[in-house]
């Protein structure tokens, strides 16, 4: 385990104070970071029904899941082995046979199954066909919406967490300092994403990282003016910019860093608008400190480009900490405006400056997290233009 069992009887006791609050007696959870956080589950294994239950008159959570999987509970959890259940191989994809039929005996056996339980309704990992299965094996229940609940607990950083973001960063400095050497006219993208992701991945002497909850990226030219593209086997080209953005990851714990690489010589457009989005980012920072909202911040950054005639529609930040494929975003704050979140010290979050034009686009982020007094950036990495 990554952290002391204290420290998880500390959250299970927050979590189970937000249950009593929202009227919630059984908890049911799917998202895999909340999963990793309540227990310290940690393995691949979500592409099949699995989670983690807790319920006001027990005092450990629940983890279940495939049985082959709950080896793997064994390993990485703090929770005994009597609270560790492994369903039958015979009910994997299997219809009209379903994980959550085992889920559902297990409830009843518990007389869980006529409370008041909540469930993840947006969790990515908690299907229609899983909550289909609940509403007609547990008539008598009364089910809840708890998206978000453990999510909002993880919002305040422990020094322990802070710790780990702080390892993760320097596996992001060495993995965008490796892009940077890397990148070169006539070399393909994917070679490039290779050596960055064995820099993520080996670390260096003293530290070593993980897979990331999202993918590595990386496009060039035009492919730039899109946001989420990822590398093929096109080769980097004179005269095009390239955004990358990556993180390195260190029990299961991110840190994401975003940059834009030129080679050649840039316009006057690319150049302007970079020195531009730079100085909206230190506008940000400034603002970034306990008391103030992400309204704040976000204003903060959006007052310089609206001085100098650009415009961005999306959010430029959200909260970071554990993640899982398909993302290392956190879901609760967002760096925009009228999302009155006050910030305290050892909130975390990416405060991502994409700016994405029509045919073309720039990126660049910090990873921040909130101090007693005002902020710091977890990167040490400069935001300049990188030039080729």
């Amino acid at each position: 385990m990554h952290f002391s069992s204290s420290e998880f009887h500390n959250r299970l006791k927050k979590t189970k104070a937000s249950m009593i609050k929202n009227n919630i007696e059984v908890l049911i959870i799917t998202d895999p970071s909340n999963m990793n956080y309540l227990t310290g589950y940690d393995g691949w294994s979500f592409y099949v029904p699995q989670g983690v239950i807790i319920s006001l008159d027990y005092d450990e959570p629940i983890w279940f899941g495939r049985m082959q999987d709950s080896k793997g509970a064994k390993v990485t959890t703090f929770l005994r082995k009597e609270n560790i259940l492994g369903y039958p191989e015979d009910l994997i994809q299997s219809p009209p046979l379903h994980p959550y039929d085992y889920l559902v005996d297990f409830l009843n056996s518990k007389n869980w199954a006529n409370k008041n339980i909540g469930v993840e309704m947006d969790s990515y990992y908690y299907s229609a066909e899983c909550h289909a299965r609940l509403l007609n094996q547990c008539p008598n229940a009364s089910f809840h919406n708890a998206y978000l609940l453990i999510n909002w607990i993880r919002l305040i950083k422990s020094d322990n967490e802070i710790k780990y973001m702080k390892d993760a960063s320097i596996l992001t400095q060495i993995g965008m300092q490796r892009a940077y050497d890397s990148i070169k006219p006539g070399v393909r993208q994917n070679q490039v994403s290779g050596n960055i992701q064995q820099s993520l991945l080996s670390g260096n002497k003293d530290i070593g990282g993980e897979y990331s909850g999202l993918t590595l990226i990386l496009a060039s030219g035009i492919s730039a003016s899109a946001s989420h593209l990822t590398p093929t086997d096109k080769k980097f080209k004179q005269n095009e910019g390239t955004i990358i953005e990556l993180s390195g990851v260190k029990n299961r714990y991110h840190c994401p860093l975003s940059r834009t690489v030129y080679i050649g010589n840039p316009d006057s457009k690319t150049q302007d608008t970079l020195k531009i989005t730079n100085e909206g980012i230190e506008s940000a920072i400034e603002k970034t400190k306990p008391g103030n909202t992400a309204h704040d911040v976000a204003v903060a950054f959006w007052d310089v480009l609206t001085k100098y005639g650009l415009e961005k529609d999306s959010r430029c930040g959200y909260p970071i900490g554990i993640g899982y494929p398909p993302d290392w975003g956190e879901h609760t704050l967002s760096i925009r405006k009228n999302d009155m979140t006050v910030l305290q010290p050892n909130t975390t979050f990416h405060l991502m400056a994409g700016m994405w034009m029509d045919t073309w686009g720039l990126e660049l982020s910090e990873s921040i997290r909130v101090t007693e007094n005002g902020c710091e950036l977890f990167c040490n990495f400069s935001r300049k233009l990188y030039l080729i």
